[in-house]
């Protein structure tokens, strides 16, 4: 399976809009899974139906959180905006419009003055026992971590976690890092004709351990034995609605 051919059939199925598809079925288990790690009670149907009529058939007891839906919709958009602009090299300005799509209309979030969506966080936050950027030094860190990037001639699979593990010790938005660092992720395997993946929420508690080893202790196996396992799934599923059987 070449990885070309996930990004072509990806782009141009993602222009016909057409269900049943690689790029169907990865919008729809992408966002489900991504925002089912940060808590999202949307489940993987009501994803679907989403991203399918733009409705919700729920349950009759179930009361649907907004902030929820709006984000599982916004992450459909961020993953178009993704494709779209593919052939751009990853930025400062990319990364923050990629917080803005996700976060625009959340309302408990967006409608905070402080919560500066796409734009770098006011106050201080925090991940677990990881100590993050503080507001001043995210403008100047997130520049030194593209320039180290962006200065690596023949990326591998192992810088782009890299990045995504410093990415995230920086933590540079209020909310969302998660989210926009596993799409800078996919994005950057397809710039970098690597096959992608996006990492699985039956794998979360291996996914936290990895960045927390990772950061902590310099262990960089458990996070890339784990981004590997989800690059292999995600290929299985390339394969099945890509290659004739």
């Amino acid at each position: 399976m070449q990885v070309s051919d996930v990004k072509k059939a990806l782009i141009e199925q993602r222009k016909i809009n057409l269900k049943g598809n690689l790029y169907h079925k990865t919008q729809i288990d992408f966002a489900y899974n991504t925002n089912h790690m940060e808590g999202s009670t949307i489940t993987p149907d009501e994803t679907a139906s989403i991203f399918d009529t733009g409705t919700i058939l729920a349950s009759n007891d179930k009361v649907i959180v907004l902030k929820d839906a709006t984000e599982t919709k916004n992450h459909f958009t961020l993953f178009k905006y993704m494709l779209d602009t593919l052939d751009n090299p990853l930025d400062e300005d990319m990364i923050k419009k990629y917080h803005f799509i996700l976060k625009d209309g959340t309302l408990t979030d967006s409608e905070k003055e402080w919560f500066n969506v796409g734009e770098y966080k006011k106050k201080k936050n925090f991940v677990g026992s990881i100590t993050t950027s503080l507001p001043k030094d995210v403008s100047k860190d997130m520049k030194a971590l593209l320039e180290w990037y962006n200065n690596i001639e023949n990326k591998k699979l192992e810088d782009i976690i890299e990045f995504h593990v410093k990415f995230e010790h920086i933590h540079p938005f209020q909310d969302g890092n998660g989210r926009v660092g596993r799409m800078i992720m996919f994005r950057e395997c397809l710039y970098n004709d690597i096959m992608p993946f996006y990492i699985e929420d039956r794998n979360k508690d291996f996914y936290i351990r990895g960045i927390k080893e990772y950061q902590l202790h310099n262990e960089k196996g458990y996070l890339i034995d784990t981004c590997l396992n989800s690059q292999d799934n995600y290929e299985r599923m390339a394969k099945y609605f890509l290659e004739d059987n």
